[in-house]
């Protein structure tokens, strides 16, 4: 190989290896999110003040912009508090967008004997990392598609945060151009299906899935709800979007059959599989990073419910 040849090859290794995402990197945001100094991260509460502010100064240090006004943090009112969702965005090639969220509230504190906190590392620290994940693959390289990255509060209070941040005026445009909507929730296990695979909440009502995995890296899949009994589609901040016929999914590696963290006090970063983790955010940016408006568009088909 001549001599300028190596070194273009060698530079191209370098940048693409420079995108990954350290295990390191994995447990401090996860690990900061879930500390007991986080209280939980109740709605309405100065913790919750404090992630939401953490969160943003991670997209800040992505380069993102604003999703809307001077600053990530989007306020809403909760209980005649003012509360925040936190929104940034990466411009890709196209106007054609990718959203990527999580809801960051949690619930809070017992007055019980004993541990005190719901630290909530799967649910839903773990979401969160795989967004700031995302954003800091993607810091030093101009996708295909446009990126919204979205943080929503007040999930485990009904919703309140993804409503709030779904009908602001000014976002609507955005929101248009948004061809799939990516739903981070409880990542924090490995699945019923084994490590390196999520599974996608109400799989039936699009072609999301098979579009993604025609495409996955490194063996990464994305597989069918095995709780569909329990209605997980309409129980998370997607469906928020779904009302206005974005194609928006969950997608978790949680048992709910047997998951015995979900809402308790052990929810903390004992549970955390960090190298499952870690390499489904790298391969979900890997696996991203190859797709297009061209191919990737999926479609809901006629039996999903918007309402």
């Amino acid at each position: 190989m001549p001599k300028i040849s190596m070194i273009i090859a060698l530079l191209c290794v370098t940048l693409f290896s420079a995108q990954e995402v350290s295990k390191q990197r994995v447990t401090d945001v996860l690990s900061t999110l879930a500390s007991d100094e986080m209280k939980g991260r109740e709605i309405g509460t100065p913790e919750n003040d404090s992630a939401a502010i953490y969160i943003a100064k991670r997209f800040e240090e992505n380069n993102l912009d604003y999703c809307t006004g001077n600053s990530f943090l989007v306020p809403f009112d909760y209980k005649g508090k003012t509360v925040y969702n936190v929104c940034g965005i990466k411009k890709g090639k196209s106007e054609k967008t990718l959203a990527f969220t999580a809801h960051f509230d949690h619930i809070g504190t017992t007055d019980q004997p004993g541990d005190k906190v719901f630290n909530g590392a799967d649910d839903n620290a773990s979401g969160v990392t795989a967004v700031i994940g995302l954003a800091d693959f993607f810091k030093t390289n101009k996708p295909e598609f446009s990126m919204m990255f979205i943080a929503f509060n007040g999930e485990e209070k009904g919703m309140k945060g993804s409503k709030a941040i779904s009908n602001i005026e000014n976002l609507q445009t955005q929101y248009q151009n948004i061809s799939a909507l990516f739903n981070f929730e409880m990542l924090a296990t490995v699945s019923k299906f084994g490590p390196n695979a999520l599974y996608m909440t109400g799989d039936e009502f699009s072609d999301l899935d098979e579009l993604f995995n025609a495409k996955a890296e490194n063996g990464l899949k994305i597989n069918p709800d095995p709780y569909i009994g329990q209605q997980l589609f309409y129980r998370s901040d997607n469906v928020s979007f779904v009302k206005k016929k974005v194609i928006a999914h969950s997608f978790s590696t949680v048992d709910m059959n047997s998951a015995s963290h979900y809402h308790q006090l052990n929810d903390d970063v004992d549970i955390v599989d960090f190298d499952n983790l870690t390499q489904i955010i790298n391969n979900l940016g890997k696996t991203f990073q190859k797709l297009t408006p061209k191919n990737f568009a999926p479609k809901y088909n006629e039996t999903v419910n918007y309402n």
